[in-house]
């Protein structure tokens, strides 16, 4: 994964964040181990800068959006840090999985990404699935990911990544809990979520959009070339996991 950050005084450097995986990574996970996701009609489109920048509510339910973090959780996270922007990186606390799953990003990818981007053309090539390296995010209070970009990521056979997406599965929910599930879940992971907002800058650090957490929403932004400084607020209070792919694009 390429990420980048700026060192935190305006200067927008695009630097390596990490060269390789570190921690939490695994090469393959049997697509079994993965909750059935649903395919997704009507899905509806927030677009907060043109194509962009846009997010879809609900792409994921509160049950599959659950589920995924019972998965992660099982498979055990493992924290990721940074040098800092004193070394050119950007600020990173948080924990992390990697895995290598092509059914999990053809699962997703055919589940109603795949309409999203029908009409999105890079350079006059279109998307053609998911990047399956597949990662998830785990924030805890106090955890933060500082301002950073993201570059394009050249995975051969003429694809190349052009698109970040993240999938929030925790956050705001109109989803309501039942009693049995209020009463078997007393940990941290089921407080309401404060902070962990995505907020993307523009070229004088404007904010352009701050995009708070809601269980299930799918957040989508160009990267490469156009990427925005972009970070993760701290989080104060309970958990914040994140699905994370590309969009690759040939």
């Amino acid at each position: 994964m390429a990420e980048a950050g700026n060192s935190g005084g305006g200067a927008r450097k695009r630097k390596m964040a990490d060269k390789k995986d570190s921690g939490g990574v695994r090469k393959s996970a049997p697509d079994s181990i993965w909750p059935a996701v649903k395919h997704k009609k009507n899905l509806l489109i927030n677009r907060l800068k043109d194509s962009d920048l846009f997010t879809v509510p609900e792409f994921l339910s509160a049950a599959e959006s659950n589920a995924f973090i019972r998965v992660a959780e099982s498979i055990g996270f493992v924290h990721q840090g940074s040098l800092g922007p004193t070394k050119g990186e950007a600020y990173r606390d948080n924990d992390r999985i990697s895995v290598n799953d092509p059914v999990l990003a053809s699962t997703l990818w055919d589940s109603g990404l795949s309409k999203l981007f029908s009409d999105i053309k890079i350079r006059g090539e279109l998307a053609v699935g998911l990047n399956p390296n597949i990662r998830f995010y785990r924030y805890k209070a106090g955890q933060r990911f500082g301002r950073h970009i993201y570059e394009s990521v050249d995975i051969g056979e003429g694809k190349r990544t052009y698109y970040t997406l993240l999938i929030y599965l925790s956050g705001s929910s109109k989803a309501k809990a039942n009693k049995s599930e209020l009463d078997s879940q007393k940990d941290a992971s089921i407080e309401p979520l404060v902070g962990g907002e995505t907020v993307f800058y523009g070229w004088r650090n404007n904010v352009v959009a701050e995009v708070a957490p809601a269980e299930g929403m799918a957040l989508l932004h160009i990267h490469g070339d156009k990427c925005m400084l972009h970070e993760a607020r701290n989080v104060s209070k309970g958990i914040k996991y994140v699905f994370r792919s590309d969009v690759i694009f040939a």
